[in-house]
């Protein structure tokens, strides 16, 4: 049976920026720390509207929803600031993945709401209400009021946390839904405001009011059909009749490892202690299921709930705690322990298939020069010390001219695959130039290899040639003139292999061919280096 716990905070904005402030500046004593009436507001189609008043505003009659003006023609004296709605939704963003510690399933609830999926979690804080309190616990340090509920329903846990009213967090039975949401108030059921007062003009006030009606009758009472099917569906979520899915702010790691630490750790050793026996159980459990892992990510949860997160990638599966740890060793000191850890974890990623027997001899025992585990595991090395897409590898491409002909990939763990059989046209020189670079060529012929050219500013007499070898224009490749401008076509290319009086041997080319009435006379160049 799914469980399901709801955390609404009915100050979220002031909370938010009093525990921004405080955090700023400890001393500080402005804005929503004093003990004085305080608002915030926002910018709306009506004017300046107030989104949220502390206790002493609302004792004298001040409280959300008011017009500035009128606000403070109630209370000439009270203090004002604009709301700013994008630092609270990633505050609210943040301490949800703070939240993890208690259910890896998080998501928003609003825009000052939480949902948990405490489904085969609770039993690691004594039972629902053991985790409800804890959690209860730690949020109030960090300065947040809240409410919470546990049911077996999304939409039944946030009709309670709102609705229940203080005290100790209502935990809800699977299957007592109906039963436990029948006093609330309608406007439990997350309904829009224009349902919620056509359903109090039929004196309906309380959910449970809609449990003998018929459904078509409660239809004929609307004035569409999708404002009477939004009221069912609502129910039918809260009592368990439908499914209502949870869109989590962290997708759930494959593999996940946690370790609860008795008293807050401070010190560097104990966090690398913490992430040696992570790595350990990560592994441990990786290899019973046959798999390995190219992503790890580290969390340490601190007591005054912030989170350090720190990564490291893999080229190929491995499920090696020494390597692992190899690759942490260089990002472990980013993890900033603040007031103390009081949880760490360790998430596996991007799993996938491992061989399983013996590892394979080394490149020179086993008879070839790609070492597959040792080149991966240096790339490893070299990505956790270097950063990202330091590590790559030349790949073959599908096209005719040879600076088009590969491109460098992201290293994979693996060898690139090589094209089968001879190349077509002869070899290719062992160092191509990055650009093709212009010569002056006197040939025998205009259509036959040269004689001399002159590179670099030196002349080189040809002794040997060989060629040509043609390679046609990428026809596909060439895009329409703009109007009014000329076509510019391309060109073929006559390619020769030759040696020069030094013994140095040169890869050149003619782009174009004479006569082909595709632009003027041809160029050469040379397009890399045998020897």
């Amino acid at each position: 049976m799914k469980r399901y716990l709801s955390v609404w905070f009915p100050d979220w904005p002031l909370d938010r920026l009093r525990r921004a402030r405080r955090q700023g500046n400890p001393s500080s004593a402005a804005g929503p720390a004093r003990p004085k009436p305080f608002a915030l507001y926002e910018a709306s189609a009506g004017g300046l509207t107030l989104v949220a008043a502390n206790a002493p505003a609302q004792a004298a009659g001040v409280a959300a929803g008011l017009r500035l003006t009128d606000a403070r023609a109630i209370l000439p004296a009270l203090a004002c600031e604009e709301w700013d709605s994008g630092a609270d939704a990633a505050a609210l963003a943040a301490l949800a993945g703070w939240m993890v510690r208690f259910s890896p399933l998080v998501a928003l609830d609003g825009a000052d709401g939480l949902m948990l999926d405490i489904t085969g979690c609770a039993h690691l804080f004594g039972g629902e209400a053991g985790m409800a309190a804890e959690m209860s616990a730690r949020l109030k340090r960090a300065g947040y009021g809240h409410r919470i509920a546990v049911a077996g329903t999304p939409g039944a846990a946030h009709a309670l946390a709102r609705e229940a009213g203080p005290g100790a967090p209502p935990v809800l039975a699977s299957g007592e839904e109906a039963e436990g949401l029948a006093h609330l108030p309608m406007q439990a059921l997350r309904l829009s405001p224009d349902a919620l007062t056509l359903l109090r003009r039929f004196g309906l006030t309380r959910i449970g009011q809609l449990y003998g009606i018929d459904r078509k009758a409660l239809a004929r009472r609307f004035r569409s059909k999708g404002a009477a099917d939004a009221v069912c569906l609502r129910l039918d979520q809260a009592l368990g009749r439908r499914h209502e899915p949870l869109s989590p702010v962290r997708p759930p790691a494959d593999y996940i490892e946690r370790l609860a630490c008795p008293e807050p750790l401070s010190a560097a050793e104990g966090v690398s202690e913490g992430l040696a026996r992570l790595a350990g159980a990560l592994c441990e459990g990786l290899s019973q299921a046959g798999l390995g892992a190219q992503t790890f990510i580290f969390r340490a949860y601190r007591s005054d709930g912030g989170v350090a997160a720190v990564s490291v990638n893999a080229a190929a599966p491995v499920r090696s705690a020494a390597h692992v740890l190899r690759l942490f060793r260089e990002k472990i000191a980013a993890i900033d322990p603040g007031f103390g850890i009081d949880l760490l974890t360790l998430e596996a990623e991007r799993t996938g298939p491992m061989e399983t027997g013996s590892r394979p001899l080394s490149g020179d025992m086993a008879g070839t020069d790609f070492d597959a585990a040792a080149i991966a595991a240096l790339a490893d090395r070299i990505t956790a010390r270097l950063g990202e897409g330091r590590v790559t590898v030349m790949v073959a491409e599908a096209r005719h001219l040879p600076e088009k002909a590969e491109r460098r990939a992201a290293f994979a763990g693996e060898a690139p695959r090589q094209m089968e059989g001879p190349l077509p046209g002869g070899p290719r020189p062992v160092r191509m130039l990055a650009r093709a670079e212009a010569v002056s060529v006197v040939a025998q012929v205009p259509d036959g290899p040269p004689l001399q050219f002159i590179w670099r500013r030196r002349l080189r007499k040809v002794v040997r040639a060989d060629g040509p070898e043609r390679i046609a224009p990428e026809w596909w490749t060439s895009l329409p003139p703009p109007p009014g401008e000329r076509a510019v076509l391309p060109r073929a290319r006559d390619y020769y292999r030759i040696e020069d009086s030094e013994g140095h041997r040169y890869w050149v080319f003619r782009e174009g061919l004479y006569g082909d009435g595709r632009g003027a006379q041809p160029e050469w160049f040379v397009q890399g280096l045998f020897a």
